[in-house]
């Protein structure tokens, strides 16, 4: 497969693994190897990221995975640039997954706050990751102010529900200009297929992974189902029709 490219920085893997909800730190390790990542999220709130022994942080091999912090839980610009600043200061790469989530219910980010943030973010040298709603005019303004990705929801966090925001995501990668990696919601393999059949650059799971009784194993299969589905966006789907075509002669040799 071949490469996905952020910032100038290469990785074999389009799989990039979120840490939350695991029931064990090696359930949690069972998941980031079997997926074959090389970038991982971690939850700025849930670690102490100045301590190194910190009991999520130890099982995390910083010379295997690039660390990326989020900001899930900030409520606003502000609160997010913080966050993305001390992890910087704590010795983290300055690369930020940007989540500003004001809604404790459905977890969808907020537009406004979210470009504010990104625009502070850029200015102050951090590689944005951005964490969007499928809204294609949101995604071209990110791009332009110089964020790394773009990374609209397939289907609210959490929900495994899969691409509910099809159309809306099909607009953005045809307009994209940075990678686009599709963010939450993806409860199956299949899920992460779609995506990247559709032409995306890379996927983010967590929930689907975490909550599975074989983390690893399932993890395992996402990574196939990512793998096949950029094989075959490469090679080219077929279009759709709406009538049958024989795919063998009706006539010829036969007669």
């Amino acid at each position: 497969m071949d490469d996905l490219i952020i910032a100038g920085r290469r990785f074999a893997s389009r799989l990039l693994v979120g840490t939350g909800k695991f029931s064990s730190n090696a359930a949690m390790v069972s998941a980031m190897e079997g997926s074959g990542c090389e970038i991982v999220t971690v939850a700025l709130r849930r670690v102490d990221i100045e301590n190194p022994s910190d009991s999520l942080l130890a099982h995390i091999d910083r010379n295997r995975y690039l660390l990326l912090p989020n900001t899930s839980g900030a409520r606003d610009a502000e609160e997010a640039v913080r966050l993305a600043r001390l992890a910087r200061a704590a010795g983290c790469d300055p690369w930020v997954k940007l989540e500003v989530t004001p809604d404790p219910y459905y977890l969808l980010p907020d537009p406004v706050e979210t470009f504010k943030a990104a625009q502070m973010l850029v200015k102050d040298g951090f590689t944005v990751l951005p964490y969007i709603n499928a809204d294609p005019v949101l995604a071209k303004r990110l791009q332009e102010i110089g964020t790394a990705t773009v990374m609209p929801l397939g289907s609210p966090i959490g929900t495994n529900r899969g691409i509910r925001t099809r159309d809306s995501i099909a607009i953005i990668i045809e307009q994209a200009t940075v990678p686009v990696v599709v963010d939450a919601g993806l409860g199956a393999p299949s899920h992460a297929a779609e995506a990247m059949e559709m032409g995306a650059d890379a996927v983010l799971v967590n929930t689907a992974l975490a909550v599975s009784p074989d983390s690893g194993r399932m993890a395992a299969a996402f990574r196939k189902g990512v793998e096949a589905g950029r094989e075959a966006y490469l090679a080219g789907l077929g279009g759709q029709r709406q009538k049958a075509e024989a795919s063998s002669p009706l006539t010829g040799f036969l007669e």
